[in-house]
């Protein structure tokens, strides 16, 4: 027995705006250096994939993709050094988190006497 522990940022509304999907989804990009094969890699359509990456630039009022058209040289992007620090924020935050919910799940069961193994 486990806790899932599901960590999201929303705005002033309640509206989840990043969580650990769109974290994956911009690791792709700092992978293969494109949106369009970042989303492809996860299944997600350009456009889906687009759409949300905006709307978390809108949300956090930065820029998080440097992008460049196709043509000869084909399309791309990169992480600006803004993105590559809230990504990395993001997984220490992630980490903590999930570790302190772990410990508490754990006096949680010990206090039930519940096996850790079912």
């Amino acid at each position: 027995m486990q806790a899932k522990v599901r960590l999201t940022i929303a705005d002033s509304r309640g509206k989840s705006f990043m969580g650990i999907g769109l974290l994956w989804l911009l690791r792709g990009v700092e992978k293969h250096k494109s949106i369009r094969r970042a989303a492809a890699a996860m299944g997600l359509s350009y456009p889906k994939a687009l759409k949300i990456l905006n709307h978390l630039e809108r949300n956090l009022g930065q820029p998080l993709l440097v992008r460049w058209r196709g043509g000869k040289l084909r399309g791309g992007a990169a992480l600006t050094p803004f993105a590559a620090s809230f990504l990395a924020q993001y997984e220490r935050w992630h980490e903590r988190v999930t570790a302190c919910a772990d410990k508490e799940f754990a006096r949680f069961r010990d206090a039930l006497k519940i096996n850790p193994s079912t």
